[in-house]
């Protein structure tokens, strides 16, 4: 208990040392004294494109992010954008905000949902060389998965719909081997058992019926790791080709494999109220 009280104590004073401009041993920084009035680090760096909240904190808790030519390695720290110099892995971040895009793509299978990727496995980015904005995919589709898929620069609203309580219903089109029977569709619409706990009830039905397999439509608000896939294998059917062809409200309607177009202002309204 007593070592309990000392680490939280520890961390709470190291936010104070950065905070007040103090830096350790190593000359690490953990915040300044212009930082208290201002906004914080993540924040700031989700508001100029340069990855949803959420990346950003794994930004900084990995010693990525400078202040003032300081590294800082803990959250909690405030900056004042006009003042202090952010730097992300060696490269300045704009103090304005950059503009926001929100872009709505139809991926095609063979790309990953990254903005980078270690094995130089083709990205989705590399399908939007016209965008020079630092914009980043709202969630995952798996490699082999086509489908919608949002990008955007705005980090409150990558935040909103990837957040549980938001239960953004997705579509999915999964052709299958082998003809789903009503015991399989009731299983998936109760919830299966997976590894990683039970799942939410999920929308099911057949769309269309083949010699040896059919195409299934499948509707859930969760966002587990290749979450469609494991349900259908789950309950005897394996998926063959997987593409999601909804998000919310939106389809993908006028698109191709590889296209894109920018979403209304109407449908970014919309998205922000969900």
């Amino acid at each position: 208990m007593e070592k309990r009280l000392d680490q939280k104590k520890d961390n709470k004073e190291e936010v104070r040392a950065i905070r007040n401009n103090k830096s350790d041993k190593n000359g690490q920084m953990t915040g300044n004294k212009t930082a208290e009035p201002g906004i914080r680090l993540q924040k700031f760096l989700a508001e100029r494109g340069i990855a949803s909240r959420r990346a950003a904190e794994e930004m900084i808790l990995s010693g990525r992010v400078s202040v003032n030519g300081r590294p800082v390695n803990v959250l909690g720290v405030k900056i004042d954008p006009g003042r202090d110099k952010v730097t992300v892995d060696g490269l300045a971040v704009s103090c304005r905000p950059e503009e926001k895009r929100y872009i709505l793509l139809y991926k095609p299978a063979g790309y990953i949902c990254s903005v980078h990727d270690e094995k130089g496995r083709r990205t989705v980015l590399d399908l939007l060389p016209e965008v020079q904005s630092r914009i980043y995919p709202v969630g995952r589709l798996d490699y082999d998965t086509s489908g919608l898929l949002l990008l955007t620069n705005d980090g409150d609203l990558t935040n909103k719909l990837l957040h549980p309580s938001a239960q953004v219903v997705k579509t999915y089109l999964a052709e299958v081997s082998g003809v789903p029977d009503p015991r399989a569709l009731d299983k998936l619409r109760r919830g299966v058992k997976l590894a990683d706990g039970l799942t939410a009830p999920a929308s099911a039905r057949i769309i269309k019926r083949r010699d040896n397999g059919a195409l299934v439509e499948l509707r859930i608000h969760e966002g587990r790791n290749r979450q469609v896939r494991r349900m259908l294998e789950a309950v005897g059917y394996p998926v063959l080709h997987l593409r999601r062809s909804a998000l919310a409200f939106l389809d993908l309607q006028g698109l191709k494999p590889g296209q894109w177009r920018e979403l209304s202002g109407s449908e970014i309204a919309r998205l922000k109220q969900l």
